[in-house]
């Protein structure tokens, strides 16, 4: 996934299964190993019949969101078939489900700032998008997830489909709710859509999904029921 992933858990014995559950996705979803499922099938050296259900699951759910989003969260945007801004959020979710499942009470996933968490409450802190020491806020959970997606690290990494071009207007874009798959995919594509994507993540509060985003020029704005620590 080209990043690091902590885990914070109350079942030490069910850490092996997540793990291995992380490596398999690596080595399936990876776009820098040209084994992976996800490039053989680019080089259309698999066909679609012959994929695992994992990646139709995935394709689909890019599909989907493609739709939803306008066009913005496009796992084609800079050319090659790369559905990393839906995978990481959607491994650690699926992570997160299976030690509930399995009867984790309490845990803390995070990869890198993409977090699942369960049996808070537990405190995140959003990285301030200039100064690495510095927080922007702090927020709660009990049980969500918090995605953020940004430029402060990796560059523009996130493209604007409809232009071609890199994405521009926001600097950092955080999205909590109760799916850390969405959220993710929500982060994206509003930073991809630039200052009209405040607007846009406005409208997903109905479904449970909160923001914070800071511009490229510095404003901050966040939506009335982001859930600030006290």
């Amino acid at each position: 996934m080209g990043t690091a992933v902590s885990i914070e858990l109350d079942r030490p014995d069910l850490l092996p299964g997540v793990l291995s559950w992380l490596h398999e996705v690596d080595a399936r979803f990876s776009t820098y190993k040209a084994d992976s499922e996800v490039n053989r099938f680019q080089r259309r050296s698999l066909a679609f019949s012959e994929l695992s259900g994992d990646m139709r699951h995935v394709l689909d759910a890019c599909a989907e969101l493609w739709k939803f989003t306008g066009g913005y969260f496009d796992a084609y945007a800079a050319g090659p078939l790369d559905p990393s801004g839906y995978v990481k959020g959607w491994s650690v979710e699926v992570a997160s489900r299976r030690l509930v499942a399995a009867g984790s009470k309490r845990h803390f996933i995070n990869a890198g700032g993409d977090i699942r968490a369960v049996g808070g409450p537990w405190r995140v802190g959003v990285r301030h998008p200039w100064e690495a020491g510095k927080l922007c806020w702090v927020l709660s959970l009990t049980d969500g997830a918090v995605a953020t997606s940004g430029v402060y690290e990796r560059g523009a990494h996130v493209w604007n489909p409809r232009t071609g071009t890199p994405a521009t207007g926001l600097r950092s874009v955080t999205v909590t709710g109760p799916d850390l798959a969405l959220a993710d995919a929500y982060a994206t594509a509003a930073l991809a859509m630039g200052e009209p994507g405040v607007r846009w993540l406005a409208g997903l509060r109905a479904d449970g999904y909160e923001s914070a985003v800071v511009t490229d020029d510095g404003r901050a704005f966040t939506s009335d029921g982001l859930p600030l620590a006290p």
